[in-house]
């Protein structure tokens, strides 16, 4: 089955597409999508994103490496660095510090008509992705590849089994959200 989905590039985008619409749903459901509840975030008020974000890595992670496991999926991870990292990083945080959305809310926000969202957020993607394909020779060896560190995982550096190292940090966020949870947070 999963290869006769690999090979239909059409059904794909439209996985794609209604799994996009799913989390913007949940999203927005969760109240993510809310300046308030990103703002409280911000200032260290509501942990709301933080709780729906972890939960988010613990099922992903799981998921990911036991449809790994079982031989349905490969992990393809793209090589990082820290230039890169750093830049994105420092980018991401200023336009999430200056607008309150981060680019999944922002698609969520437009969603439910916030015109703040659409003229900060959809218009302020579009300009930066052009500025950055503008840019992107310059950066690429002045930036974006100082202190490259390939494309291994961290059960690849340590040389140890992915659950290894899965099943710690998943009991580890778990914990962690248990005791936001508990903490009124």
């Amino acid at each position: 089955m999963l290869k006769t989905i690999h090979a239909r590039k059409g059904l794909q985008l439209l996985i794609g597409l209604c799994i996009g619409i799913a989390f913007g749903f949940l999203l927005q459901k969760g109240g993510a999508t809310t300046y308030d509840v990103i703002l409280g975030q911000l200032l260290f008020t509501d942990f709301t994103v933080v709780k729906i974000m972890l939960s988010a890595v613990v099922v992903g992670m799981i998921g990911v490496h036991a449809l790994c496991s079982i031989g349905l999926t490969q992990l393809h991870p793209k090589p990082g660095s820290l230039g890169s990292s750093v830049l994105g990083g420092l980018l991401f945080g200023i336009g999430f510090g200056i607008l309150g959305y981060c680019p999944g809310t922002v698609a969520g926000a437009v969603a439910q008509g916030w015109l703040d969202a659409f003229f900060g957020g959809v218009v302020g993607l579009l300009l930066g992705a052009g500025l950055l394909a503008a840019i992107y020779p310059k950066l690429d060896k002045a930036v974006l590849r100082k202190g490259d560190f390939g494309d291994i995982t961290l059960p690849e550096l340590l040389k140890v089994n992915d659950w290894v190292v899965v099943i710690p940090v998943a009991l580890m966020i778990s914990g962690l959200l248990f005791w936001i949870e508990k903490t009124g947070f």
